[in-house]
């Protein structure tokens, strides 16, 4: 059975400006871009704690939580169930510890490698049947650095990966669009290219 494309694409992140640049934001960053690209725009939505986006031309939702990470389940729900949005039918973008910078995974379902904003979704959701698009942001090495390394900004090189694996994603965004996952995995998992030494 072919998957449906995304109507609900959620970016999860905390909210304020004292976590705007912070590697936690990560699926914030990416939502803030596909509005751009699809020529929308936020607005705060308080009955589904969050900041929403309709782009009706492409028939999706785009949301950024306001509850908090381990919360998002709630903002989640509430324009699910509105909507008549299936747990198949939403993809979440969020930061991944266990990815270098640079690159991505798209998967559906599985495991919710401890992060809290997916466990939220999970309980809430009933199901970890829905799309993650996974941003490498890497790991600090020591599991008791990972609350302190999640809330700080990315050093510059890794910024500029993350970056550019941000664009990667938003290119790939018309095969997710027409529900193309496996192109859009293809495209999305691959390696990004080593730059070129400079001679």
């Amino acid at each position: 059975m072919s998957q449906p494309a995304p109507k609900l694409v959620v970016g999860l992140g905390n909210p304020g400006s004292e976590y705007a640049e912070t590697r936690h934001n990560a699926g914030f960053w990416f939502c803030e871009r596909l509005a751009r690209e699809l020529g929308t725009s936020f607005g705060k939505e308080a009955r589904f704690h969050g900041l929403a986006a309709n782009a009706r031309m492409d028939g999706v939702w785009l949301l950024m939580p306001q509850t908090f990470m381990n919360r998002s389940g709630q903002s989640v729900a509430a324009l699910a169930r509105f909507y008549r949005i299936e747990p198949a039918e939403i993809l979440v973008v969020h930061d991944e510890l266990d990815i270098p910078p640079g690159q991505l995974r798209l998967k559906f379902g599985g495991g919710l490698g401890g992060h809290n904003g997916l466990k939220d979704i999970t309980a809430h959701l009933g199901t970890q049947d829905f799309w993650r698009l996974r941003v490498g942001i890497g790991h600090p090495g020591d599991r008791n650095e990972v609350v302190n390394f999640v809330l700080k900004p990315p050093r510059r090189e890794e910024s500029e990966l993350i970056d550019a694996s941000l664009d990667r994603a938003l290119l790939a965004w018309p095969l997710l669009a027409r529900a193309d996952w496996n192109g859009a995995t293809q495209r999305l998992n691959a390696r990004p290219a080593a730059p070129k030494p400079v001679s």
